[in-house]
């Protein structure tokens, strides 16, 4: 297989600018440590191009029919099928998740394309009847504005895509800032669409430090809505400068999912699928189930279970075709999980599996699970964002359920059970934005994704993930 990692790039005003002669930051493959790019970063001056352009490129796309803004989606979506292989390459190179999963993501952000592309041409007004037959009354939806939108490490080909195509299907024009450490496959993504025929200046993408960037396009006049993803602290300062604008903001923040396991469930399906959901993307999903919250009477026999599934896991680097478990994504989340572990341990949790840093080269770190974790442990509050499941036991299902919404954080949430009763309550009580019964597959296009409380506002994904682009004007005409 070619692995090759392409020339990184801004793109601003349909133009493609390279690293040459500006400031930028080297991209490491987390797996062999190898420096395999380097991405420009933006200048002041490039981001003043970048709102100058996101203003003209929104006047041409907002007169531009549904219809045809849907075929140059569908269009894009196509050449991201064509180009999944090598755009799967690039993924796996500067991220490190298994090639198989690098595959589905490029999959899944092509969906996302064709999907809004359709919802586009479904944004419809009404006409409401009014108390005078002399008057007419519209009710329109018409594109809030430029967007600046801002994605980061852990998701480069769903997360861009998701907010670049219900942007693009609702109108709007789009600045975006990927995460710095991999660049390559949203440049590819814009590539697709550039080669579809969108119009210069309907979708930048710029990189560079965050803080400047992100301060300089949401307080431009030219910025008329903000989506971000990432972790709860950058949200709220995020909000913050939108809420000084009054402009609207879609967060999608971090999660601590937790996970109720009733005495009724099917322990092996159940420990079979925690283990590949826990550890898949080496837990780097904000929708990773963490807390995973037992009844006493079976917590033994799944906790065997799930040690022994999460054992069988093959860690390696992502081109491996046996690797379940690629390397983390950046040296600062070594630190932060073994900072997790030595804490757990010094106040008395077991390790019953994991709990060390692989040695050799790569930032690899072994399927963690903890037991007996005290209340006051790090890893009971804050969101580990790696690879670490924490077993505890309940005993009633109210205990469960009180344990699962502690937190502040409510992305997603699980249970398993074979009663239809528990699976009802679990439903209506977790308190997260989705939730899942039996199963941890929760991204697909056709459904909205989005947390309540400290995980969020607003929705991506679904019928919903379009609305938040719009904005609504009605007529009353004599």
């Amino acid at each position: 297989m070619n692995q090759a990692y392409g020339e990184l790039f801004l793109l601003i005003d349909g133009q493609w600018i390279s690293a040459k002669q500006r400031a930028s930051s080297p991209v490491v493959n987390p797996a062999t440590d190898e420096v395999i790019g380097h991405v420009p970063h933006a200048t002041m001056a490039d981001l003043e191009r970048a709102i100058e352009s996101t203003k003209k490129g929104f006047k041409v796309w907002k007169n531009t029919s549904a219809y045809e803004r849907a075929k140059i989606l569908r269009k894009a979506a196509g050449l991201l099928r064509e180009r999944s292989e090598a755009i799967a390459t690039t993924l796996t190179m500067e991220q490190g998740k298994p090639l198989f999963e690098a595959r589905y993501e490029v999959g899944s952000a092509a969906d996302y394309f064709e999907w809004f592309a359709e919802e586009g041409r479904r944004s419809y007004g009404r006409v409401v009847p009014s108390r005078s037959t002399a008057v007419q009354q519209l009710v329109k939806k018409e594109p809030i504005g430029p967007v600046a939108a801002f994605s980061p490490w852990n998701f480069p080909a769903i997360t861009p895509s998701r907010k670049i195509a219900a942007a693009l299907a609702a109108g709007c024009s789009i600045i975006i800032k990927p995460g710095e450490e991999c660049p390559g496959t949203a440049i590819e993504i814009a590539r697709a669409l550039q080669d579809a025929g969108l119009p210069p200046g309907v979708l930048n993408v710029v990189f560079g430090e965050p803080s400047v960037i992100s301060e300089f396009l949401i307080q431009s006049p030219v910025i008329r809505k903000v989506t971000f993803t990432g972790s709860v602290p950058v949200g709220r300062h995020l909000s913050e400068l939108a809420g000084r604008a009054l402009k609207p903001i879609t967060l999608e923040l971090g999660g601590h999912a937790p996970v109720v396991v009733c005495e009724d469930a099917n322990l092996d399906a159940t420990a079979s699928i925690l283990a590949a959901g826990k550890f898949r993307g080496t837990g780097q999903i904000c929708l990773s189930p963490t807390r995973i919250l037992v009844q006493r009477s079976v917590i033994e026999e799944f906790l065997a279970k799930f040690v022994k599934a999460s054992q069988a896991l093959k860690i390696g680097n992502g081109f491996d075709p046996d690797t379940k478990v690629g390397p983390l994504s950046n040296g600062r989340r070594i630190k932060a999980i073994g900072d997790m572990v030595a804490d757990a341990k010094s106040k008395g949790a077991r390790v019953m599996t994991g709990g060390e840093r692989v040695p050799g080269k790569g930032l690899f770190w072994q399927p963690t699970i903890l037991a007996d974790v005290p209340a006051d442990a790090l890893v009971m509050h804050e969101e580990p964002f790696g690879p670490i499941a924490v077993v505890l036991p309940f005993d009633t299902l109210d205990d469960a359920i009180e344990e699962a919404n502690r937190l502040p954080y409510g992305l997603a949430a699980y249970g398993f059970t074979e009663s239809a009763r528990n699976a009802v309550r679990l439903g209506n009580e977790l308190e997260a934005g989705m939730i899942g019964i039996n199963h941890t597959q929760m991204i697909v296009c056709e459904l909205p994704f989005g947390g309540i409380k400290d995980s969020g506002q607003g929705s991506e994904g679904g019928a919903e993930g379009i609305q938040s682009y719009l904005v609504t004007k009605f007529i009353s005409q004599v």
